[in-house]
């Protein structure tokens, strides 16, 4: 395959690094199309992340969840401006420290902290069986919440999980996602795609995938949307996370090895690059 992209359009979704991927794209003569299909909302009121987080450095958790990396460091950021992110990663740091995949791994290591095992996907579900194998009934768990579960992201509320096993779970709110108050961007993005006008469309969260889906079904365009998928244009997902929730509804998706945002440029390449 060619590692030109000369004449193909590539949709993109993502909000976080999408500059970056659109850069790594264009360089190789892709057109680029976007609208974020997610928007990360910080806490208005924190009240309850500062009360956990409070309580964590009093008296660190046996086990920490880690969910994902914007969420740790988003966390990190609001302790820091409570003047107590040393006061946080030191108790971390007795610990043990459980991330759910590559993106909070790498926070983790970020903060000078290091996990004690993660998942080679980032599904809750393998978190919850991995805790459940070893036996957490009277464990005390902290567990960073993952946003908002929409009836798309076949995924579970690990906190949730957690203590139907018996631990005992200290919740940390950080975020949650939401849909794009304006719409427009989107449903013209969607337009684009029903009417083959991409070449493909990548997706860097299940998140993302739940929001395009929720917005097409909401206005009526669900099945001309996952036609299209099913059709010329290719799904491409950074991991299988991302992916699952189009794999549901039988929609053909690619990915490619790695969950990096560079693998996927070049993944791009090679599935859309002239042979």
């Amino acid at each position: 395959m060619s590692d030109s992209l000369d004449g193909r359009t590539v949709a993109l979704t993502a909000e976080r690094r999408a500059d970056e991927l659109a850069a790594m794209l264009e360089r190789r003569g892709a057109n680029i199309v976007h609208a974020a299909a997610i928007h990360v909302l910080p806490l208005i009121d924190d009240s309850e992340l500062k009360s956990a987080t409070v309580g964590i450095v009093e008296r660190p958790p046996q086990i920490v969840v880690i969910s994902t990396g914007i969420g740790f460091r988003g966390w990190l950021d609001a302790a820091a401006d409570w003047g107590v992110r040393d006061d946080l990663v030191a108790a971390l740091a007795h610990s043990r420290i459980i991330a759910r995949g590559p993106k909070a791994r790498g926070a983790i290591r970020g903060a000078g902290l290091r996990e004690e095992w993660s998942p080679a996907t980032e599904a809750s579900q393998e978190v919850s069986a991995h805790l459940a194998a070893e036996g957490v009934a009277g464990v005390d768990i902290a567990v960073q919440l993952h946003g908002v579960i929409t009836e798309w992201e076949p995924t579970i509320h690990l906190d949730a999980a957690l203590s139907e096993l018996g631990a005992h779970v200290r919740p940390v709110p950080v975020y949650r996602w939401i849909r794009p108050l304006d719409q427009a961007p989107l449903l013209d993005l969607l337009g684009q795609i029903i009417d083959r006008r991409v070449d493909a469309v990548t997706f860097t969260s299940a998140p993302a995938v739940a929001s395009l889906l929720s917005t097409a079904k909401d206005n009526g365009l669900l099945d001309a949307f996952l036609d299209a998928l099913r059709g010329p244009v290719a799904a491409i997902c950074v991991g299988p996370v991302t992916s699952a929730p189009l794999d549901a509804l039988g929609v053909p998706t690619s990915m490619p090895s790695r969950a990096r945002l560079g693998a996927l440029a070049k993944f791009v390449t090679e599935q859309l690059g002239s042979p």
